[in-house]
Parts: C-alpha cells; structure tokens; sequence
C-alpha cells in the first residue's frame, strides 16, 4: 500500500483545533496539559488530536516520567511549504497579469478624464 504522507498532512491541517496546535508548538515544545488550556474540550478530545497530528508526522512525543511533551517536527511542515512553493510562480504571473490590468484600467480613466469636454452649440 502506498502511503500518501502529503494527503496524511493536509488531512491533519484540516481542522481548526490541530492547526491551532501546530501553531503553538512553534514556539518551542510543549505538555498534553499546556496544550490542552486553550480549549473548551475534554482531555480525550486533545489525545486524539495529538495521536492524529502524530499519525500525519507532524509532531512527536516524548515522555519525561508522567509527562508527555510533544515537539514539532519541521521537515514534515517543510514538505507543505515545498509542495506550495511549486505554485508561487502561478499566483505570482497571476498577480503580474492583475497589476497591469490595473494599470492600463488607471492610465485609461486617467486619460478619460483629462480629454476636453467638447459641448456643442445650441439650436435655436
């Protein structure tokens, strides 16, 4: 069977509460209880995020006599930023095409309303 870890990630990312957590482990390691304060959820609820972001690669785990600490693992995030990487050169043509749509929209409206206003003599 062939393990797609990149899908295993996204998946991971998915939800609100792992992101969350993801993003607190970048400021450094840190215990099951730390990172469970921040939420309304039962302790079982945090296991499992734990386990799933621990299934996906993205954190590990260790045990310091009762404690566990969990830790980021960065090359498993630096596959995400790879994998995004590639598309940079699409948005950024895409904002290129944008900014001289832009422009020539300006340069028209500019040149639109400095022509004279021609006004033609009335009937009478």
């Amino acid at each position: 069977m062939v393990v797609d870890h990149l899908s295993t990630t996204f998946a991971a990312l998915s939800d609100p509460t792992r992101r969350s957590i993801v993003a607190r482990l970048t400021a450094g390691p840190a215990t099951v209880m730390e990172l469970a304060a921040p939420f309304s959820i039962s302790q079982q609820a945090i296991s499992k995020h734990l386990a799933y972001l621990e299934n996906a690669r993205l954190i590990e785990r260790q045990r310091d006599g009762r404690q566990n600490f969990c830790a980021i693992k960065p090359n498993t995030i630096r596959e995400v930023a790879d994998w995004a990487e590639g598309y940079r050169g699409v948005w950024e043509a895409s904002f290129q095409r944008l900014d001289a749509l832009l422009a020539e929209m300006k340069s028209e409206k500019k040149l639109s309303s400095k022509s004279p206003v021609v006004k033609k003599p009335k009937k009478t």
